[in-house]
């Protein structure tokens, strides 16, 4: 988030903050605050490829390194970009995989997907705010992040942080969400995202904020506790935002008893206590609570299509 913030910040936020709180005492030649100080921004991209900054680096009284402006980059950060994968992951994935007879179910709420929408929009800046300070301690420093892979702790953890990824935030999310449906929380928080007995892909994040953030922190706390390379991070969360979509699109393009796809999420949705996991089927067949979909996809699909399930409040 380093990299990302260095680079934003000399395209988009110097000039942002410059213009919003700008600097009391502009240097008297370029018009600009003193920018003695621009050796030592983007330091972090610099170790990539080289990218000076902007002249307008020192020109706002908020610095670079001020925390209140990079917690308000880092939401502006998350909201946009999460908004922005949301809805066009969603929208590719509804107009070439989604099955549009879904759209007939009995089950199918009115204008559903532009509820599903809707209620997305509204939960990801919420949930952004609750993220942001994550991103705010790695880019202050305080999670295990590195750049290169000279840098990992042994040789092949290149590889193997992914599969430790995948375990550990499959792991947490499983208990998150089987948590989230202990009752009480359950109708607080979860009830609003299995309104979707029949979800489309803009129910992927179609939940209360809470709910979300909080099957979310996984992904989050693993960098603070196990090494990450930055580029493997970025590229973890976003395809962790194409599995959510992908899960939720109703199309069984794996019926495999090892990875929880959408047969199995699928299956979560129509009959509720059953497959919590997010990326496989480990946890829920260890605790008891996995389902197996039906053998055939389309058969599974057809079931559904005709209405076969039972609804829950």
């Amino acid at each position: 988030m380093d990299v990302l913030l260095d680079i934003l910040d000399t395209f988009v936020f110097d000039r942002l903050y410059a213009l919003i709180l700008p600097a009391s005492e502009p240097n008297p030649i370029t018009g600009y605050a003193d920018s003695g100080s621009q050796m030592t921004y983007n330091k972090h991209v610099g170790l990539y490829f080289p990218l000076q900054p902007s002249s307008y680096a020192d020109s706002s009284t908020w610095k670079r390194d001020h925390l209140a402006r990079q917690a308000i980059s880092l939401f502006l950060i998350a909201w946009i970009f999460g908004l922005a994968m949301y809805l066009i992951g969603s929208a590719i994935v509804y107009h070439t995989m989604f099955d549009k007879r879904l759209l007939r179910h009995p089950h199918i709420l009115p204008n559903q997907v532009r509820l599903e929408i809707r209620q997305g929009v509204t939960a990801i800046p919420i949930i952004a705010i609750l993220t942001a300070p994550f991103f705010l301690a790695e880019v202050r420093g305080w999670s295990k992040l590195y750049d290169f892979t000279s840098e990992a702790p042994f040789r092949g953890y290149t590889v193997l942080q992914y599969i430790f990824f995948v375990c550990f935030t499959d792991c947490g999310i499983y208990w998150i969400h089987r948590g989230l449906h202990y009752p009480p929380v359950y109708r607080w928080l979860h009830k609003p995202h299995h309104k979707w007995v029949v979800p489309t892909p803009f129910a992927s994040y179609a939940f209360h904020p809470v709910d979300g953030w909080s099957q979310s922190l996984p992904y989050h706390i693993f960098p603070f506790l196990f090494p990450l390379q930055k580029v493997a991070y970025l590229g973890l969360f976003v395809f962790v935002t194409v599995w959510t979509v992908l899960i939720h699109d109703a199309e069984y393009l794996s019926t495999s008893v090892v990875i929880n796809g959408a047969a199995c999420h699928t299956m979560h949705h129509l009959y509720f206590n059953y497959n919590y996991g997010q990326f496989m089927t480990f946890w829920d067949r260890l605790a008891g609570t996995y389902r197996v979909p039906k053998e055939d996809g389309f058969l599974q699909k057809e079931n559904c299509l005709a209405g076969t399930i039972k609804k829950y409040d």
